[in-house]
């Protein structure tokens, strides 16, 4: 029964307990902040966590989403009303109260902009400017001032930090203009970020432009071999170069599909066999899981020109290539291997590192875009020996949100 002196104890007892639990916790909670030590340590803490977590909204540069989220957490270091954040052409950010000076924050600002000097704006007058600045009264709940300090992108002004309270006294101008010079430079970051981002495109652009002429090289002089001995045979090999070059000389993007990779390679086996005939025997181990996987343009084909050009060119009799494409996770693992002569370590990897020069271009070119790419823990992994023959291993992630084929 409900009433009984058995149920009355028990639900007192799961009471006490509940109780101990929060007790518990809450001490915990307290214990770990009074572990910060004195008042200024735990203010210290809440200033920079703070603007920590602003920061993570900067990231991206000024723009209103980030500056909306970032504003936030830099009045809670100003501890004023309201603070705003623009950029020169409009409000990107309020947080606070005082919203009814927000159409006037513009006209205000303009000396600030143009000038790039801290101005501060007292109780009794900003009410009146900024009914100027609106062009009309702008009704009033309380009296405020305002400091509106500039952000400095170099020696651009690129928006201003306007920190709005009952009062603007020394420390508040001081603190508003540390805090816009601290925006300034997230926003500095942004923008080198920005410019890595374009310059690491860049680079992979020229890195796929030297390729581009060797393909034309080696090509050609597979064709110009059959021009005198059977023309027939040698039209033949002019469309699948042209196709080749079709593809190798594409403007559309950096980045392919291993399906595709493995299209051009055909094609440019159907031209070193012309070459060679027999003597280049080609296996393929490819799961179709992987086909769709995306991969950096013209990625694949060096790294079976170099099988076929320094394994097995300079090797007596047949060799053999195997090219194969597994799942293997998060990534797609691609091989190729031959049974060629194989190359010197040590010569590889003073050569892959840049310090010297050496024949092998192409592998040289591709680890260079893989680790732009992806970082350089992504390059080629080879092993190889003299007369052992190569092994090359390329693994690149299946997902790759931004890289599209």
């Amino acid at each position: 029964m409900p009433d009984s002196p058995l149920f009355t104890a028990a639900a007192i007892a799961v009471i006490a307990m509940a109780i101990a639990v929060v007790v518990a916790v809450g001490l915990k909670v307290l214990r770990s902040f009074r572990e910060l030590g004195t008042d200024a340590e735990r203010a210290t803490y809440k200033t920079l966590h703070a603007a920590s977590r602003a920061g993570q909204h900067l990231r991206t540069g000024l723009n209103p989403a980030g500056a909306a989220k970032a504003s936030r957490q830099l009045r809670t270091i100003l501890g004023c009303d309201a603070l705003a954040i623009t950029d020169t052409s409009g409000v990107l950010a309020w947080d606070g109260a005082g919203e009814e000076l927000r159409p006037a924050l513009m006209g205000l600002a303009a000396n600030v902009l143009d000038g790039g000097h801290t101005a501060v704006i007292p109780a009794g007058e900003l009410y009146l400017l900024a009914g100027d600045a609106a062009s009309g009264p702008i009704p009033q709940d309380v009296e405020r001032a305002v400091v509106i300090a500039p952000i400095k992108a170099g020696a651009r002004v690129v928006g201003v930090v306007a920190a709005f309270a009952p009062s603007a006294g020394a420390g508040l101008v001081r603190a508003t203009g540390e805090v816009a010079d601290w925006v300034a430079a997230q926003v500095e970051l942004a923008e080198l970020d920005a410019s890595r981002n374009l310059l690491m495109e860049a680079e992979v652009r020229a890195l796929r432009a030297q390729i581009s002429p060797h393909f034309i090289y080696n090509s050609l002089n597979a064709i110009a071999s059959f021009i005198n001995t059977d023309p027939v045979r040698a039209r033949e090999l002019v469309v699948e170069f042209a196709d080749f070059t079709r593809y190798s000389f594409r403007r559309h993007g950096d980045f392919t599909t291993l399906a595709e990779e493995l299209r051009c390679i055909d094609r440019y086996l159907l031209l070193e066999r012309a070459r060679f005939g027999d003597r280049v025997q080609v296996s393929l181990q490819i799961a179709p899981e992987v086909l769709s996987t995306v991969i950096p343009f013209l990625s694949l084909q060096p790294l079976v020109e170099n099988a076929v050009r320094h394994g097995l060119e300079a090797k007596e009799g047949p060799g053999h290539i195997t090219i194969a494409a597994n799942d293997s996770g998060t990534f797609a693992e691609v091989t190729i291997e031959d049974d060629g002569v194989g190359m010197d370590p040590e010569q590889l990897r003073s050569m892959l590192a840049g310090h010297s020069d050496g024949d092998h271009v192409g592998l040289r070119n591709v680890d260079a875009r893989l680790r732009q790419v992806y970082g350089e823990d992504h390059g080629l992994v080879i092993e190889t020996a003299p007369g052992e023959g190569t092994l090359i291993t390329m693994r690149v992630p299946k997902s790759q949100p931004g890289h599209d084929a």
